[in-house]
């Protein structure tokens, strides 16, 4: 299972949101580009970055920071959402280097778009459901839609997509441990690489998750910022599941 921190954007900012709300932030002073040389160090093999101003807006305010970001991770691949909601889009992160993009609100406001991008860029495309207590949530998880994520990912079952990423809302920020009942259901039901988001805040809630054999990846994230979690130790602690 890959462990896969994040960087998540705010006015310029590394911030984190608790339950997905933005009047909840916690901001670190750190530089993105040192933020991704710990990450190096730690022997990641891949880095989640989230424009949370795109996700709320759909128009990304923050593609300076992620060029930075990606020229920082070298040849480690990053993979980046928030706000991506046109192909045009699409075509710019992959053209300035990330390796895959995150779409979300446009998995339920455009679904033949994201047909038509899973299509064109096979294996590029990540699929992101966002649930608030069992339903899914668009727009910068600021509105929920009365459907389950495994409705939704009914009907792009069959795309070449790169991977699935759940993110519980009601478990992001919290560090209360994530929703693994509910990933390893959804993993369970398809045969797309699933990746677990929300609620990490210890080593053991990593091995939880890899011992289910079925998660792909976990997003790591205030848990590593506040120095509760050591991020070579858990490379190597899961990597030994």
């Amino acid at each position: 299972m890959e462990i896969i921190p994040s960087i998540d954007l705010l006015d310029g900012r590394v911030v984190r949101l608790e339950q997905g709300d933005y009047t909840r932030k916690t901001q670190f002073d750190r530089v993105p580009a040192e933020v991704v040389r710990d990450f190096l160090q730690a022997g990641v093999a891949r880095i989640h970055v989230v424009d949370l101003d795109g996700a709320r807006r759909g128009v990304g305010r923050n593609t300076q920071i992620v060029k930075t970001i990606l020229r920082a991770a070298g040849a480690t691949p990053v993979q980046v959402g928030g706000g991506v909601r046109s192909f045009e889009t699409v075509e710019q992160l992959l053209g300035i280097g990330a390796d895959r993009v995150v779409m979300g609100t446009a998995a339920l406001e455009d679904p033949r778009l994201v047909r038509g991008v899973a299509e064109r860029w096979p294996g590029r495309l990540v699929l992101g459901l966002d649930t608030r207590g069992g339903q899914v949530a668009v727009r910068g998880w600021e509105r929920v839609e009365p459907r389950t994520a495994r409705e939704v990912l009914e009907e792009f079952e069959g795309l070449p997509l790169g991977a699935v990423l759940h993110t519980e809302i009601g478990r992001d920020g919290m560090l209360s441990g994530p929703d693994v009942a509910g990933t390893v259901a959804l993993a369970r039901s398809t045969t797309l690489p699933v990746i677990a988001s929300g609620g990490v805040g210890r080593l053991e809630d990593l091995l939880e998750l890899a011992r289910s054999r079925v998660i792909a990846g976990a997003i790591v994230g205030r848990a590593f910022y506040e120095g509760r979690l050591d991020l070579g130790c858990a490379v190597t602690e899961v990597g030994a599941c």
